[in-house]
């Protein structure tokens, strides 16, 4: 299953690698946090479906976050600057099942009205910051 947010909000590809990072998984979410060891491209997790280790990886256009031992190969991306609407900052989240329970997918819904939110105010007060800093 595949699921989309598209944001109304003009980056960069760069700009995405550089800033959204598991440093600051908690700016960028309400719905996972650290519990453990963490590095640039892993950390220990927690969150509404439980404990896992989340990689982070650069990708073509952002970056992708996924859950390494989820049974659902929970992933997802965030990216810019793609066609066919390289204007808009796009998460796309995917996991390795054609169903599911109505109950998870109400959640991974949640999960991504929450990224979109919390996005849409990193971002903004980051070039509100950066704004203020020229």
């Amino acid at each position: 299953m595949e699921f989309f947010r598209f944001i109304n909000l003009k980056t960069q590809e760069k700009t995405i690698q550089e800033e959204l990072t598991i440093e600051n998984l908690d700016s960028i979410s309400n719905e996972i946090f650290i519990i453990g060891d963490q590095n640039k491209s892993e950390a220990d997790i927690g969150g509404i479906w439980g404990e896992f280790t989340l990689s982070r990886s650069q990708i073509r256009g952002g970056v992708r976050f996924a859950l390494i031992e989820c049974p659902n190969a929970l992933t997802w991306t965030i990216t810019t600057g793609l066609n066919p609407n390289p204007e808009v900052v796009v998460i796309h989240l995917t996991i390795n099942r054609q169903q599911q329970e109505e109950s998870f997918i109400e959640e991974i819904e949640e999960f991504l009205d929450d990224q979109s939110e919390c996005l849409q105010q990193f971002f903004n007060s980051l070039y509100q910051l950066k704004g203020d800093l020229n």
